[in-house]
């Protein structure tokens, strides 16, 4: 991928969207959201991430980069009914290869943001969005559980990271006593008998995406819910892979799934997540634009992440 004019870090991009008229029963996500600013009430933030560096050391189709523009404009036209702090912090590029320096810049701004008190949502890119985005969650907080919505556990051992390897680094960070890992919708054909020892060493909680395919809607949401009252964090790092969804439902990413886990389920345990109170950062990882159809996975995406800032946000004014 070549992203030699491309900034580093570029600020907040004009939002668009259908428009129905002047005042709040009117609002859509582009007439509320704002660059931005150090004096920004807490609130919801988005920040993207547009990188394909770590797709391709793995293997995998590019065009994640692509992803946060896409999220951006499935975001935009969608409708408002409770009152939301939304925030636009812009979007980081990853120049060249160099995927280490753009982590570094992740992980600045999240911490950043997080200080900041605003719950983080990182617009992906590849799954390599996570190392940096928790390393900035470390930064702030400190540990914090991680729930992985994938089809992959991304344990992979390599000599450089890769979309393969975030959360083997992000164990080597914060130390195995203190990694509380999660994976929901892991595909067993889809994962070597080496990552499933790895996961096994590291304590890690696995939910097969057939179990997944088992479980009612609201059996799903139950779990979510289960994993995080069990955890002896405070805070909650959600990971989302959109080919943890079936290829039907999401065609465009980078490795598309043969049977994948629902979409109402996946949903189901965003949301269980995010009304617990606990959620401090999301990552929406590997959309691929140029081979999704009529934008259907960027449209889900969107769709997750706007229940998400909802239901966190009254959440957390409850309380």
């Amino acid at each position: 991928m070549n992203t030699e004019t491309a900034p580093l870090y570029s600020p907040a991009p004009d939002w668009s969207g259908r428009n129905d008229g002047p005042g709040p029963e009117h609002a859509r996500w582009h007439s509320v959201i704002e660059p931005i600013a150090q004096d920004s009430p807490a609130g919801v933030a988005l920040l993207g991430f547009a990188s394909d560096e770590g797709v391709e050391r793995n293997g995998g189709r590019q065009g994640a980069a692509a992803g946060p523009a896409a999220l951006r404009e499935a975001l935009g036209g969608l409708a408002i009914q409770d009152e939301l702090a939304l925030f636009d912090a812009g979007t980081i590029t990853t120049q060249e290869t160099d995927l280490e320096g753009a982590h570094e810049e992740l992980s600045s701004r999240v911490a950043t943001l997080i200080d900041a008190g605003h719950l983080t949502i990182i617009l992906g890119g590849g799954h390599e969005t996570a190392f940096g985005s928790h390393r900035g969650l470390f930064r702030s907080l400190g540990p914090a559980q991680i729930i992985n919505l994938d089809a992959h556990f991304d344990l992979r051992s390599e000599n450089r990271p890769t979309s393969g390897t975030p959360f083997l680094q992000i164990s080597q960070l914060v130390g195995k006593k203190d990694f509380d890992y999660s994976v929901l919708g892991i595909s067993q054909p889809n994962n070597t008998a080496t990552l499933f020892e790895t996961a096994n060493e590291l304590g890690v909680h696995i939910t097969l995406d057939e179990d997944l395919a088992e479980m009612s809607v609201k059996e799903a949401a139950q779990l979510a819910r289960v994993l995080v009252q069990n955890s002896p964090h405070e805070r909650v790092h959600l990971s989302i892979d959109m080919d943890v969804l079936p290829a039907h439902q999401a065609p465009g990413v980078s490795a598309p799934a043969a049977l994948g886990v629902s979409f109402d389920r996946i949903r189901a345990i965003a949301v269980a997540i995010a009304a617990t109170g606990k959620l401090a950062l999301v990552d929406v990882v590997e959309i691929n634009p140029r081979f999704d159809q009529d934008n259907r996975t960027a449209k889900l995406g969107a769709r997750l992440i706007n229940d998400i800032a909802v239901a966190h946000v009254l959440s957390t004014s409850a309380t």
